[in-house]
């Protein structure tokens, strides 16, 4: 027999109102992965048939560069925003879920991290 109200119950099971931003979060940063994916296109083509000097002079104009940094920080967050929507979707247990959610976000973190540096350390070459 439970004595609590159905408000005491519910008040329990955590707030409402992250849902909706991250839902918000995944959509714009998916209609902001387009454009750019576009752009990745652009580059990979020149990445893959240009001599690796005429890539890199342009991968180091200001635009390209914001681009490529763009598109990694975008795509990674995107990446985990959804995984962590199939965690919570399909783990029941939830300190399972909780170390789960951490555990992708900490992987894109360094992920995103090595890939950035790993451009920078590109530019510098240059």
């Amino acid at each position: 027999m439970d004595l609590r109200s159905p408000l005491a119950t519910v008040r329990g099971l955590g707030s409402a109102k992250t849902g909706t931003t991250h839902w918000w979060m995944q959509r714009v940063s998916a209609v902001a992965l387009v454009p750019l994916t576009l752009w990745l296109i652009t580059f990979l083509d020149m990445s893959l048939n240009a001599p690796f000097a005429d890539t890199l002079t342009w991968l180091t104009t200001p635009f390209n560069t914001v681009c490529i940094v763009a598109w990694i920080i975008v795509a990674f967050y995107h990446a985990a925003l959804g995984l962590q929507v199939v965690i919570e979707d399909y783990i029941a247990a939830e300190g399972i879920k909780i170390i789960a959610v951490w555990a992708v976000n900490l992987s894109f973190l360094f992920l995103g991290l090595a890939a950035l540096l790993a451009v920078f350390r590109t530019l510098t070459i240059g």
